[in-house]
C-alpha cells in the first residue's frame, strides 16, 4: 500500500555535536543514518508509539536496507532538519524516504530511503504491523474528508 499523499513529512529537529564529527568539525558520513534512525523513532513516538514498550510486546523494528547520498557536509553546531516520510506501507515492512537539511538555510546535505521490517522479538522472524500502528501510519482516510 502507498502512503497517504496528504500526510505531512514528519520533521525532527536536532543539533551536531562534537561526537558526530571528525577532526575537521564535518559530520562523519555513516552518523547521517544515526539522525535518520532518530527521525523514524520520533515519528513513531508522535503517533504514540514508543519502542520500548512494542518491544516488550514482542515487537521489533530492524533495517533490512538503506541506501544515502551525500551532497553537502554538515558542520558541528549545526542544527538539522531530518524528514522521515514513509512512502510505501506493507503489511510487515515500512519505506521511509529521508532528508537531512541544515535548518540555516534548508540546504539539502543528504537523502536517503530505508527500508525497515516488522520482526517478532523472541525469534526475528516477520510478523504483521498491529492494525493500530498500520492505520496511524497510513494517516487519515482521504475517503472521510470534509465529513
Amino acid at each position: 500500500m502507498r502512503a497517504q499523499s496528504g500526510v505531512l513529512p514528519f520533521i525532527h529537529r536536532c543539533r551536531v555535536y562534537y561526537e558526530d564529527t571528525d577532526a575537521g568539525g564535518i559530520v562523519y558520513y555513516v552518523n547521517y543514518l544515526k539522525f535518520m534512525e532518530r527521525a523514524r523513532t520520533e515519528r513513531l513516538r508522535a503517533l504514540g508509539f514508543v519502542q520500548s514498550r512494542l518491544a516488550e510486546e514482542g515487537l521489533l523494528f530492524v533495517v533490512h536496507s538503506s541506501e544515502a547520498r551525500y551532497f553537502a557536509p554538515a558542520r558541528l553546531d549545526d542544527e538539522l532538519l531530518v524528514s522521515a516520510e514513509i512512502c510505501e506501507l506493507n503489511r510487515v515492512s515500512l519505506h521511509f524516504h529521508q532528508q537531512i537539511r541544515r535548518a540555516a538555510d534548508d540546504a539539502l546535505l543528504c537523502e536517503g530511503r530505508v527500508l525497515v521490517a516488522c520482526v517478532r522479538a523472541d525469534s526475528l522472524k516477520p510478523r504483521a504491523l498491529p492494525e493500530a500502528l498500520r492505520a496511524a501510519l497510513a494517516g487519515p482516510d482521504p475517503s472521510s474528508a470534509g465529513d
